[in-house]
């Protein structure tokens, strides 16, 4: 495989991060309209006149999100001639594309036009899609060269309940964060894990249901994963890439927890706040890698007749395990 795609390939996915982290920064800084009602350009100007932080980094995240869309595009384009014939790659290459130019929509009639903090709250988890996809083409791109092969796997059907179930529900975990980001409910509650440690009880309010809501939300995921995670440790040791996904999540997601008690209690620091961001954009680009490789396991068994039961050192699990 040609050295300048894999250059163009990873250059992208770090690329998209700084896309969602560039997304979450406007909306902690409450810059979205730094520009004013003007798009694409800056206050109806090509170059501003009037310069204020808010508008370096509203500005900033469009210029960002521009190039980026444009690599993605590249990408798309050169991945489709060069291993479209890999099953995967024209559908993961058109998602890429299409959600990163639906988030550059969507944030331009945010600006133009406004919009309710509920459909805000989708910029993000529709850019994290873009990213997992653009992800997912490249470890396509570097499996070519067999610098990345994870193809002869067996994943039995209780790992894929958890895969399927687990991947599903942290984009719903994601929109809860983006909406407490997108309504200001970040410090609503001055406690942790409870919403005012001293007087528990119900939230009294939409921003404190909205803040707890996440909470509870973020709290489920953790579990949920640190039980796959044991799963994956007693009985997936033989099949690395599963093992090593399921601990790389649980650590992910430790973080993911840590991050978003800390910015409680240092009242919502910038950095940590951007990092909380970053580590559930990560695990979800783990957990898009593990639906990629279900779905070629549901396929190897189909084209050669086996399940997990009939390979030999796959050790399965029962509901009595």
């Amino acid at each position: 495989m040609k050295r300048s795609l894999k250059w163009l390939a990873v250059l992208t996915t770090i690329g998209m991060l700084f896309v969602l982290l560039g997304g979450a920064l406007v909306t902690k800084t409450d810059s979205g309209m730094g520009c004013g009602r003007s798009w694409p350009l800056c206050n109806g100007e090509l170059i501003p006149s009037e310069i204020t932080p808010e508008l370096v980094i509203e500005f900033a995240h469009r210029l960002v999100s521009g190039a980026l869309g444009i690599m993605v595009l590249v990408l798309s384009i050169w991945t489709w001639k060069s291993i479209g014939h890999i099953r995967e790659t024209k559908f993961l290459a058109f998602l890429s594309f299409f959600f990163i130019l639906l988030q550059g929509l969507i944030g331009a009639a945010a600006v133009v036009w406004g919009q309710n903090d509920f459909i805000l709250a989708l910029h993000f988890g529709i850019s994290l899609i873009s990213f997992a996809a653009v992800l997912l083409l490249t470890l396509l791109i570097f499996e070519v060269d067999k610098k990345f092969d994870a193809k002869s796997l067996v994943i039995d059907k209780r790992m894929s309940f958890h895969i399927i179930g687990i991947t599903v529900y942290s984009y719903i975990v994601v929109y809860t964060g983006a909406l407490v980001r997108h309504t200001n409910a970040s410090l609503v509650c001055p406690d942790w894990p409870l919403c005012v440690n001293t007087a528990p009880g119900f939230p009294e309010n939409m921003y404190e249901w909205v803040q707890m809501g996440h909470r509870g939300a973020a709290g489920l995921i953790f579990i949920w994963i640190s039980y796959v995670t044991i799963l994956a440790v007693r009985h997936y040791k033989h099949q690395k890439v599963i093992y090593w996904a399921w601990v790389i999540s649980f650590i992910l997601v430790s973080l993911q927890v840590i991050a978003g008690a800390l910015v409680i209690f240092t009242r919502l620091n910038l950095y940590i706040a951007l990092a909380h961001a970053f580590f559930i954009s990560c695990l979800f680009g783990v957990l898009s890698y593990m639906i990629l490789l279900l779905s070629r396991n549901k396929r190897n068994a189909v084209l050669t007749g086996q399940s997990a039961e009939s390979v030999p050192n796959t050790k399965i699990i029962t509901p009595t395990q």
